[in-house]
């Protein structure tokens, strides 16, 4: 076990999450204050989503001619450059194009950060290694809410702050070695569709827990403006939410290397569905806070426990591949997630936020009753 490359790509990814947590709110509130509606916000959110399609595609094919370790530091500092663009150049349409870009950059990186994270574990420590990578994830997302209340709202500090941390992460990477040998064909993108219908709960897992993640760092802290709450306050919820996500992670990591898998995902889907339905019920009592921690954690757990059943079942070529599926996964709920949230919230309810993910969150609880996880194992990502 290479535990110093293991944190060093862990960090490297972790960097990304700290990143997008301080400049993904500061892009919605500062819409926000521009005037734009709960769509036009919705739209924003959603437009990384596109890049992460694209970055599904190129990712396989750029790591066989540049190297996994060189592509993945080129793309954090593409995605470091954006960021501080948006700083500079201040314009809807503007942004829209940056926010593109930085989907298709940190996409790459995510896809051959897992896939090399997943090799580096080994099996008996399999899902604490990579829990513990999603908890680091999700502290970095805490932290950024957090720090953006800190930097404050009314400057480009937020925005200055992740460009340096994407640099920090490419730095991260120096000298590193042993990530999962990739040729041209790895990560092109060819064969979602049998993935998804193979792999029916799964699919749907990442789907859901990436509409979650876009929405909790985008349409919450609106929806807890629009709801009454001060900025402060909209702000502290999404980092609750957060903090549910990070601090349970490493025990359902554990329980993944001592129990049944498929019921402890099982128990996260129904745990998503019970608190989605109880957030409109318990928004302004206090009871809300740990509806919103149990929110986090049984959402991060469904996207933990994905990646923890790819790792055991593939190496190398199929997980890098598997993995740039996923990633296509992920943009689907990006850019649906925040779309539909966006539209149902201005146009039909405001709760719209929770309802729709207590819909989603009851789809992933059927598909895991009346579906195997696993139909085969090589055919799961034929082409």
């Amino acid at each position: 076990m290479r535990w110093g490359t293991y944190f060093a790509v862990c960090g490297a990814v972790i960097s990304i999450g700290l990143a997008l947590g301080v400049t993904m709110p500061l892009v919605s509130l500062r819409l926000e204050s521009w005037g734009y509606d709960t769509f036009a916000i919705g739209v924003m959110a959603a437009t990384p989503a596109v890049g992460v399609l694209l970055g599904a595609v190129l990712a396989g094919r750029l790591a066989a001619r540049l190297g996994t370790t060189t592509l993945m530091q080129l793309c954090l500092l593409v995605g470091a450059l954006s960021v501080a663009l948006l700083a500079l150049l201040q314009s809807y349409p503007v942004w829209v194009v940056l926010r593109l870009l930085i989907g298709v950059a940190l996409t790459v990186v995510f896809i051959l950060g897992e896939s090399w994270i997943n090799q580096l574990a080994v099996e008996e420590w399999r899902g604490r290694l990579v829990a513990l990578y999603g908890t680091g994830y999700a502290l970095s997302q805490l932290s950024g809410p957090l720090l953006l209340s800190a930097l404050g709202t009314g400057n480009d500090l937020g925005f200055w702050t992740g460009t340096g941390l994407l640099v920090g992460g490419s730095l991260l990477l120096l000298g590193r070695s042993g990530a999962p040998s990739v040729d041209a064909h790895s990560a092109s993108g060819r064969g979602l569709w049998s993935f998804c219908t193979r792999l029916p709960t799964i699919a749907w897992a990442v789907v859901l827990f990436a509409a979650f993640e876009a929405m909790m760092l985008t349409l919450l802290p609106i929806y807890g403006l629009r709801q009454g709450f001060t900025q402060d306050v909209a702000l502290l919820m999404a980092s609750v939410v957060v903090v549910g996500d990070a601090a349970l992670q490493l025990p359902i990591g554990w329980l993944a290397d001592r129990m049944s898998r498929r019921s402890l995902f099982r128990v996260c889907g129904l745990a998503l569905l019970i608190s989605s339905l109880s957030i409109p019920v318990l928004l302004h009592t206090v009871l809300i806070w740990p509806i919103w921690v149990l929110f986090g954690a049984s959402a991060g757990g469904l996207f933990t426990l994905a990646l923890i059943l790819i790792g055991e079942r593939y190496r190398d070529d199929e997980l890098v591949r598997a993995n740039a599926h996923i990633a296509q996964l992920w943009g689907v709920g990006c850019l649906v997630g925040p779309l539909v949230t966006g539209a149902v919230s201005q146009w039909a309810t405001g709760h719209a936020l929770p309802l729709m993910m207590a819909l989603g969150a009851a789809g992933f609880v059927w598909l895991a009753w009346t579906r195997e996880l696993f139909e085969d194992d090589a055919e799961a990502i034929a082409d």
